[in-house]
């Protein structure tokens, strides 16, 4: 069963941005992990934790190889919600830095059901 998948305001303008199939691509991988998204055995979430100074802990990455692309999102475990943080054509470092600047704007909101619907 795929977990609800909510995305914030900021990476909805990114995956906007993103070009048709580069942004078919996202899209299939998203939903592919919304059927598994925590660690494994089981899943598909990469943990991320303290990536290049930022505290991180409680979220995790996809990552498209083959377009550069990077998916930052976290879990509503008690509502099998999947939050979309960051939706990024940028390198780990900016990636990483831009979620932790929304973590420090939303704060423990982002671990929580608030977001839009992801369509």
């Amino acid at each position: 069963m795929a977990w609800n998948i909510r995305i914030t305001d900021e990476a909805k303008k990114d995956f906007e941005k993103i070009q048709g199939s580069v942004r078919r691509q996202v899209l299939a991988g998203i939903i592919k992990v919304s059927g598994a998204p925590l660690p494994s055995p089981n899943g598909y979430g990469k943990p991320l934790g303290n990536k290049k100074g930022n505290n991180l802990t409680g979220f995790f990455k996809i990552k498209y190889r083959g377009i550069g692309i990077r998916v930052v999102y976290t879990l509503v475990l008690d509502k099998m919600t999947m939050n979309i943080i960051v939706i990024s054509q940028r390198d780990d470092n900016e990636c990483y830095d831009l979620a932790a600047k929304l973590y420090d704007q939303y704060g423990e909101d982002v671990f929580e059901d608030i977001f839009g619907n992801f369509q």
